[in-house]
């Protein structure tokens, strides 16, 4: 499941200093000067190719220990007493209200499943199909699950036979011995790019592991959701996941037996050495940074959670992704109540993240927050260089909603340093990449005047 709060919360990727939700903007304020052109048309909505993912870095011994805990838990922490999969291939169809962007999203995702993870995957209209997406009103989706962006169950392939059943044990995936049919359920009228990142991580759920880990630099399968498509990583463990020598029913020692002899087939590039014992989060922490990202919740009591996941991480020794999420998360609180602390929370997670080349999407991230401080102090020197070396980690990851913010902050930055052709045309590369990303002319034009207005004015 896609936890609506935790992705609305990694998406926000900039700004200013008003509001921790990016989204919460003056739609009737004036756009300023150097928006002005975006008066009559936008251009075309730019898009990503099947582009395949980097392979992944860590250890193979790493790789099975993540496995197993992806695997053979869910997210609340209950256990999952055996592996499940589907057996032979796995037919997708789609149904409900399909916005134009969803086929062409979902085609490029099988493709790459098949070519990446080696599945046998297919889209089919027929109605027996193993996986159902339907596509329903948001507002639908979430007067049933408030806190869902989109979601995965089994043994269902419409929301009337889900709703029908959510009372019943029939949706508990502890109770499968394998899998027959699931229903992905994903909101219809929502930008391109928010649709996509949920068929990615709920297919992945529904075939794969049900599980996400804080401790994974590099997968869709962490409620960061700082990446937002399959990564090297994640085709790996759904590779591994329908091996031959695993088979339904399997407990987790009967796994971890065979792992080894997967692992080493999939990724002989793994076969050294890993980090050991020790490295799991606690429930403590996750329970911190859960209140923290809460929606309606109290502001202090906010802050205060995010300040205990950062001195549990400190006290447990960890470093990188969790350490440099808990801040990440306590400089969100503090924008609008500190800015200062804001600052400096953000400081502390960039230099967190850049620890190894993984964390790169995560700095990325971080950049567009230090760029919406920089840039409204004038500083364009430190506003271009924290843009140019972050948007090979934002195209790279596919995050439009990303490489267009931090476009934007170029775009400025060139402005007020009088670069103004450069600017215009950094402002259109922008736009493209936010229709994508925001989806409506409204959304576009808004994210554009927010991040403008964050320029100090300049003179004639």
């Amino acid at each position: 499941m896609k936890a609506f709060v935790l992705a609305a919360f990694a998406a926000a990727t900039a700004l200013s200093a008003c509001a921790p939700n990016m989204s919460a903007v003056t739609m009737d304020a004036p756009a300023p000067a150097s928006a002005s052109f975006m008066a009559e048309t936008l251009p075309p909505m730019r898009l990503f190719g099947a582009t395949p993912a980097a392979a992944p870095t860590r250890s193979n011994a790493d790789m099975a220990s993540d496995f197993l805990d992806l695997t053979f838990r869910l997210e609340s922490g209950r256990t999952v007493p055996v592996l499940t999969r589907f057996e032979g291939p796995i037919s997708v169809r789609v149904t409900g209200l399909q916005p134009p962007s969803l086929m062409p999203d979902l085609t490029s995702l099988l493709s790459r499943l098949r070519n990446e993870a080696g599945l046998d995957i297919f889209y089919t209209n027929a109605t027996d199909a193993s996986i159902t997406i339907e596509a329903i009103p948001r507002a639908t989706l979430q007067r049933a699950v408030p806190r869902a962006a989109c979601f995965v169950v089994p043994r269902a392939s419409s929301w009337s036979e889900y709703l029908a059943a959510r009372r019943g044990p029939e949706l508990d995936w502890t109770t499968l011995t394998r899998r027959d049919h699931a229903a992905i359920f994903v909101p219809a009228d929502v930008a391109p790019q928010e649709l996509r990142d949920c068929l990615h991580e709920e297919l992945a759920q529904a075939i794969g592991p049900l599980n996400d880990l804080y401790r994974l630099p590099d997968s869709v399968f962490n409620d960061d959701n700082i990446h937002s498509v399959l990564t090297g990583f994640d085709m790996l463990v759904l590779r591994a996941y329908y091996a031959p020598e695993l088979r339904n029913g399997m407990s987790r020692s009967d796994v971890a037996a065979r792992l080894p002899a997967v692992f080493a087939r999939y990724n002989p590039a793994g076969q050294y050495g890993g980090r050991g014992p020790g490295h799991d989060t606690s429930r403590d922490w996750i329970n911190a940074i859960e209140t923290a990202l809460s929606t309606g919740g109290n502001p202090v009591a906010r802050r205060q959670s995010a300040e205990r996941a950062i001195a549990l991480a400190n006290a447990f020794g960890w470093d990188g992704v969790r350490v440099g999420f808990g801040q990440y998360a306590y400089g969100r609180l503090e924008l609008r109540n500190n800015p200062q602390a804001a600052l400096e929370a953000f400081r502390q997670a960039f230099n967190a993240y850049g620890t190894t080349p993984s964390m790169r999407l995560h700095s990325a991230h971080v950049a567009a927050q230090l760029a919406a401080f920089s840039l409204s102090s004038g500083d364009t020197t430190t506003t271009l260089n924290l843009v140019d070396a972050a948007m090979p980690a934002a195209r790279q990851g596919q995050n439009a909603a990303l490489m267009s913010s931090l476009l934007m902050f170029k775009a400025e930055a060139l402005e007020l340093a009088g670069q103004r052709q450069e600017a215009a045309a950094v402002r259109l590369d922008s736009l493209g990449w936010a229709r994508y990303a925001f989806g409506s002319e409204r959304s576009v034009r808004a994210r554009m005047a927010e991040i403008a207005a964050l320029a100090p004015p300049t003179t004639m």
